[in-house]
């Protein structure tokens, strides 16, 4: 993953916001320009009417553009303090004009905000350095739904890509049904019989996850 999806992949840009920070708007692009180094390097940080942000740094004195920073486990002094203006560069802009979420999907936090107004619970990030969220029911404090980020290759072993999927608790027949269904994968990291993994895709809808969703919490009020 590199520098940018890193550093704003569970976050929305505020496009009102770019502008008063300095950016300027061309053709749908967003652009702002920083100079360091004594002015011999120029960052350009551009974002898309998507909010996808992309970063582009020049060496001035060669008049080319300067792409060593990328380099993973690069040793280059010079090339990491390239990089570490970069980073204090984008995490500012971020704290700025952006909007932080809690997963980085769309239809992830859309399931957060859902389960949210239904039940008051927010998710616990229980784990350091993961981002996986628990959802605990307020009565009980069993587990009802969990949100994982994870390698796709994990569920299917067809795809090498990084998603997110929800962990909840269903009969054993309805799993049993659902896994002949496209989006349906038996439970990653829990009972497979029990639960059921959920890829937050789109590929099923909001409206049936979070149906599902209060199935599984009833399920968790059972003793």
């Amino acid at each position: 993953m590199n520098i940018e999806d890193e550093i704003f992949k569970k976050s929305k840009v505020n496009f009102n916001k770019l502008l008063d920070y300095g950016f300027t708007l061309n053709d749908n692009l967003y652009k702002f320009t920083k100079y360091i180094m004594d002015n011999t390097f120029m960052i350009n940080v551009f974002i898309d009417k998507l909010g996808k942000v992309i970063v582009k740094v020049y060496d001035l004195s060669m008049d080319d553009e300067y792409t060593s920073f990328r380099i993973k486990d690069n040793n280059s002094s010079f090339a990491n303090i390239i990089k570490n203006e970069i980073i204090i560069l984008l995490n500012d802009i971020k704290d700025n004009c952006f909007i932080n979420n809690d997963f980085i999907n769309d239809q992830t936090n859309q399931i957060a905000a859902l389960i949210k107004d239904k039940y008051n619970i927010n998710p616990e990030f229980l784990w350091e350095n993961d981002n996986s969220g628990v959802f605990r029911n307020k009565i009980n404090n069993k587990w009802f739904a969990l949100i994982m980020n994870i390698n796709k290759k994990k569920l299917d072993n067809k795809s090498d890509k990084e998603i997110e999927i929800i962990n909840i608790k269903l009969d054993p027949n309805k799993i049993e049904n659902l896994l002949n269904e496209n989006g349906y994968y038996k439970a990653y990291h829990m009972n497979k019989k029990y639960w059921i993994s959920i890829v937050l895709d789109k590929t099923i809808s909001s409206d049936i996850i979070i149906d599902l969703i209060n199935e599984s919490y009833n399920l968790s009020l059972k003793k």
